[in-house]
């Protein structure tokens, strides 16, 4: 695991394409942190995030990246206090609306996975109109984490494999490896290469827990709303200098 701060320039070779990740997956922390030591609400946090979000979401269409997956809310998170769990939710909402020029600019499919019968209907029914308008379109793939825990997937996973077998779809010494990524959330979806996590954090919370087995991680110490393009391209200006032999031996 790495934890760094940026160079001072954007590195070449990330701008060009050269060992970019197929997917990057990030771990949007810190930002009731960043809002505490501001003297604001928790809330505002999350929303100055939205705009982080929103210049990520953008640099890495353009770059070329396949697919991006964002951290918004884990199955833990609805321990916190009502008044930010109703903000979360809206802010939420009203992400899905106000978002859809730049999904719909930068040719963007939409994906939102992890549990949905506990979100409210107005954020279902936004999600449902923007993946509708975004279905035909063939750039990245900008995937949310919203009400999800990899532990729930797994398990949730297994249990669809289990009545199979039980019916008599599958033998059960037939499950491998690519038959339980086909019944993740993320089915269809390259693994990630890389996962970010901002807010200084040593931790992976849960998050596509099969998904980075082989994901290479990098930590930096600023939060989320401080996020910077810059932070960015050093990330993946490090992904592409590491030495990625997945259990095996370096070919001479």
């Amino acid at each position: 695991m790495s934890q760094a701060e940026p160079s001072s320039s954007p590195d070449a070779d990330a701008e060009t394409g050269s060992s970019l990740p197929r997917h990057v997956a990030i771990i949007m922390d810190g930002n009731g942190r960043w809002a505490q030591r501001r003297g604001l609400p928790r809330i505002e946090g999350h929303r100055h995030g939205v705009d982080t979000v929103r210049r990520t979401t953008e640099k890495c269409a353009a770059l070329g990246i396949e697919a991006l997956t964002l951290y918004c809310f884990s199955s833990e998170n609805w321990k916190r206090p009502p008044v930010e769990l109703d903000f979360l939710m809206h802010l939420l909402e009203q992400y899905l609306v106000e978002e859809r020029r730049t999904l719909i600019d930068n040719g963007l499919r939409l994906k939102m996975i992890g549990r949905r019968d506990r979100l409210p209907a107005g954020v279902l029914r936004e999600l449902e109109i923007t993946q509708q308008l975004c279905a035909e379109h063939t750039g990245m793939q900008l995937v949310l984490a919203v009400d999800y825990g990899g532990r729930a997937e797994i398990v949730e996973a297994v249990r669809q494999l289990a009545a199979k077998a039980r019916q008599g779809e599958l033998q059960p010494d037939a499950i491998d490896e690519a038959m339980v990524s086909e019944h993740l959330y993320t089915a269809g979806l390259p693994d990630p290469d890389l996962l970010i996590r901002t807010g200084g954090d040593m931790r992976i919370s849960n998050y596509l827990l099969w998904q980075i087995s082989y994901a290479e991680l990098w930590v930096t110490d600023r939060s989320w709303p401080d996020f910077r393009e810059e932070d960015l391209m050093q990330a993946l200006h490090d992904f592409s200098g590491r030495q990625r032999r997945f259990g095996g031996l370096l070919s001479s």
